[in-house]
């Protein structure tokens, strides 16, 4: 099947009770056990299985082309959760430039519960060579990235990490299933934010984790999810269910029209340079052609005048919304630098832009009245 099919089949069906196509919301938090103590239809306590949580592991796996799959209650918790199936004394490489709550998660957490955790370059495969230890048992990479879009060799990673006995797990936001299948480039996990592409109408908080494989570490995943309880409520997965049904078409707009913009932008006198993989000039742009289908709808751009004139950028724009996040069919403007943790290394120049679905030419007008400084 292709991914279009996928993304509205995988893993559902007409409901069997009512005929209707469109599923409905199972709310219960416990299931009925028959006379002779078993649970012939699979279900026993909402926190271990949900019929709306099972369908939406299946169709990401699908999309994946995984074994199985984990939805958590936040992208976040679904990293927390690789994170925590480790052991302390584990040494991690994680990417220098990555989602700053994750960082925090690292940082924070995980590092005093007793991992051992150093951040590279993973777009420089030299880097991450150099830092592999005897006991690395995780290599996470974020490509392309958020907020730099920086874009790193996942097949190249995944030989690097499995010589020396890791897995490597990738965070999969950016790109989706649509554009980029890390595991059939050599990944062992795969990380998502429900919250953003997936969900696509920034109306869903949720995460999921992919494996290509049963391992020793999914089992250990898997344990946490029924375990420890951080999974989205059914309502959560029928809205990422009924937005993955329009996944392949919003990525393929998003993406079209975040080029076009990337290009207006490079060209534009109030910018000193654009992030984005899709230009032919990004040092990442060989890699993300021969790995990815297209180069997404997220993109950044450094603002020529330093952080108070990136402010006033944003200030002025009218067609989109000052607002956190990505994926939705809203476009957004964000100074990053400001919402993220003391030491960062975002610049203090740089706007991340999310292309949404308005028309392009309306968003490079806003763009091009909000750099001229107009109203």
């Amino acid at each position: 099947m292709h991914d279009e099919t996928k993304a509205i089949h995988a893993g559902g069906q007409t409901d069997p009770a009512t005929g209707a196509v469109t599923p409905p919301i199972h709310l219960s938090t416990t299931f009925e056990r028959q006379a002779d103590g078993t649970y012939p239809l699979g279900h026993i306590y909402a926190r271990e299985t949900n019929p709306n949580r099972d369908t939406l592991e299946q169709r990401i796996t699908a999309l994946e082309g995984g074994a199985a799959a984990a939805a958590f209650a936040s992208g976040s918790a679904a990293a927390m959760s690789v994170l925590q199936a480790l052991s302390p004394g584990d040494h991690v490489l994680a990417p220098e430039d990555l989602y700053f709550g994750i960082r925090l998660l690292l940082i924070d957490i995980f590092m005093p519960w007793g991992l051992e955790v150093n951040f590279v370059d993973m777009s420089d495969a030299g880097q991450v060579r150099q830092a592999i230890r005897p006991n690395t048992r995780l290599v996470m990479v974020e490509t392309p990235s958020n907020p730099l879009l920086k874009v790193a060799d996942i097949q190249e990673l995944a030989k690097i990490s499995h010589a020396a006995g890791a897995l490597l797990a990738c965070d999969n936001t950016v790109a989706t299933p649509i554009l980029q299948r890390p595991l059939a480039l050599g990944a062992d996990l795969v990380i998502h934010a429900t919250t953003k592409y997936l969900g696509g109408h920034s109306d869903v908080l949720g995460g999921l984790v992919v494996t290509a494989a049963d391992s020793e570490l999914w089992s250990r995943i898997k344990h946490l999810q029924h375990i420890g309880g951080a999974v989205p409520s059914p309502f959560e997965c029928w809205l990422a269910l009924r937005g993955l049904q329009t996944l392949p078409y919003r990525l393929q707009a998003q993406a079209g029209n975040a080029l076009l913009i990337a290009r207006f932008l490079a060209d534009h006198p109030g910018t000193e340079g654009v992030l984005y993989p899709g230009l032919e000039n990004h040092p990442g742009h060989p890699i993300a052609k021969g790995q990815m289908a297209a180069y997404g709808g997220l993109l950044s751009f450094l603002v020529r005048g330093g952080q108070e004139a990136a402010m006033a950028v944003a200030g002025r724009v009218k067609v989109f919304t000052r607002a956190t996040s990505f994926g939705g069919t809203h476009s957004l403007i964000e100074h990053r630098a400001s919402v993220e943790a003391p030491g960062t290394t975002t610049p203090l120049n740089l706007l991340r832009l999310s292309i949404g679905l308005e028309h392009v030419d309306d968003l490079i007008a806003d763009l091009e009245q909000a750099l001229a400084g107009d109203g």
